[in-house]
């Protein structure tokens, strides 16, 4: 009976081997303890890293869409470029992009086919947006400047009604402008498309300067406070040349929203003398006779040259103002 107590009372498990093989004099046994670390054989599936085979077969997959992607967007660019080098009677017959004969002629012709050269016309419209761009920086950067760091009476009503011009349609304010300017005598030149910018009638660069400036720290402005400076000073010399990024969104969106604006040009410019690229290429086009297209297609090629030049050199100012635009 002692035996079986004895029995039932030894826990019978490794520890207790070790503890009667050291009470024995034998040397210390260690027991295997598993590596909670060590997932080599018993990882997941779901964790193991994927092979070199299968990140390039990803990252091939991800740049051939993107590369499909982006012909396709460009498409259309690059049929025009085709399309101003073919005879009329062989553009709207070949949609490829491959080209059996050069015709040069088209750039020749659409220069001197209107009543005036195209560089008539890439003058007017020169002259329409850089007003426009400077009209633009100077109100519209005052405007954002009073709305970020000025108190002043019923600030937020005049907040929110500039925000709710954004919605506005052009359409629904077209005729009373029109109305408004024949009365001034200002249709057929440039004051229509030019003045109402002076006023700060952009309520989208406003609210893009004004989200811009809240970024800026106060403390700056508390500083130059200190030092006898005025909001005047504040804006010129501690605002404005912060705002850089801003500027020069507001810059390149002008430059590309006038630059391609038929709608309000057609309605105010109605003389040849006065027409801008979007009219002049608007009349490469007869619905009564034969259109001339490789002509048309050679000066729109020409007309995307500005465009093109100013977001190659201006879309790191472009992608830095709306990225740091709301941040605090």
């Amino acid at each position: 009976m002692t035996d079986s107590l004895r029995t039932r009372h030894e826990p019978d498990n490794a520890l207790a081997a070790v503890s009667r093989g050291q009470a024995a004099g034998h040397p210390r046994a260690t027991v295997p303890v598993n590596d909670p670390t060590d997932l080599g054989a018993n990882r997941p599936k779901a964790m193991k890293q994927s092979t070199p085979v299968g990140k390039a077969v990803k990252s091939s997959l991800k740049h051939i869409v993107l590369v499909a992607a982006s012909f396709a967007m460009i498409y259309p660019l690059l049929w025009m470029l085709v399309s101003s080098l073919r005879p009329n009677e062989v553009i709207f017959r070949e949609s490829g992009l491959l080209l059996t004969t050069l015709e040069f002629e088209n750039y020749i012709s659409g220069w001197n086919a209107l009543s005036h050269p195209f560089s008539h016309f890439l003058t007017n419209s020169a002259i329409v947006v850089f007003g426009s761009i400077l009209a633009n920086l100077v109100a519209c950067s005052m405007a954002a400047y009073a709305f970020a760091r000025l108190d002043f009476k019923f600030k937020v009503p005049m907040f929110a009604m500039m925000l709710l011009t954004i919605m506005l349609p052009v359409h629904v304010v077209i005729i009373p402008q029109y109305i408004l300017f024949s009365n001034f005598g200002w249709i057929n030149t440039f004051l229509p498309l030019i003045v109402p910018k002076i006023l700060a009638t952009d309520a989208f660069f406003i609210f893009l300067m004004v989200q811009f400036v809240r970024g800026i720290p106060k403390d700056l402005d508390e500083a130059a406070r200190i030092d006898g400076a005025g909001h005047i000073r504040i804006f010129l010399q501690v605002v404005l040349p912060l705002m850089v990024p801003a500027l020069a969104t507001t810059t390149i969106f002008t430059f590309m929203w006038t630059w391609n604006d038929l709608f309000s040009q057609l309605i105010f410019l109605t003389s040849p003398d006065m027409y801008t690229v979007p009219l002049a290429l608007a009349a490469f086009i007869d619905s009564t006779g034969q259109s001339n297209w490789g002509a048309m297609f050679a000066m729109s090629i020409v007309s995307v040259i500005p465009l093109f030049l100013i977001f190659l050199f201006g879309q790191r100012y472009l992608i830095k103002g709306m990225a740091t635009t709301g941040i605090k």
